[in-house]
């Protein structure tokens, strides 16, 4: 009997072990695939790098977090549901140099007409720091709530407005972001859902 419970015990132990979380690695940077947010189940749709100039430098590893995994970036964008931007950047960014990539994004992605979120493009511009190496940028969408921004796990602000979410979002999904191989990344392998 007492063996019986000790191989029930390794058994139960083992299917434990076996249904952690996994985690993700791309250039250095480790990411779990599945995290919780506002009490919603969220798993990493995709991890991409940011390279810049004509030397490729890594500037960050990006991960996005969705409810529905899709490599269809429309849908990702439009769908008014729980998700997560993480950026890990594996190089020092001036600020200037960030804010210009974000004002880039938001000119070649916006989801609607720019003049009429930026106000709210100018207050996330405020909230950016110079980043350095091994800094962390997290822009959260809750239904509701908006994007909450934080550095460093230190909150920023948030904003409540889902035209903003979107043309967010769409700095790296929409059709013109900062490189292809980025946006790629975070669509991921999955089917077109």
């Amino acid at each position: 009997m007492r063996t019986e419970v000790l191989w029930v015990s390794i058994a139960a132990m083992v299917a434990l072990t076996g249904t952690a979380a996994a985690d993700s690695r791309l250039a250095g940077v480790t990411m779990p695939d599945t995290i919780a947010v506002d009490g919603k189940p969220l798993t990493l749709n995709g991890m991409g790098l940011r390279e810049a100039t004509f030397l490729k430098l890594d500037v960050y590893v990006a991960g996005l977090y969705v409810e529905r995994v899709s490599s269809n970036p429309g849908l990702l964008i439009a769908r008014d549901e729980v998700k997560q931007l993480v950026l890990r950047f594996v190089r020092d960014v001036d600020r200037s140099d960030i804010v210009k990539a974000w004002n880039d994004g938001f000119r070649n992605n916006a989801t609607v007409p720019i003049k009429t979120i930026q106000p709210l493009i100018d207050q996330f511009d405020g909230w950016m720091p110079a980043f350095r190496k091994g800094d962390t940028l997290m822009m959260t969408y809750v239904p509701g709530q908006g994007v909450n921004v934080k550095v460093n796990n230190v909150q920023k602000g948030v904003i409540n407005q889902a035209d903003f979410a979107r043309s967010l979002f769409a700095i790296w999904l929409g059709a013109r972001p900062p490189t292809g191989d980025l946006r790629r990344g975070l669509l991921g392998n999955h089917p077109r859902t």
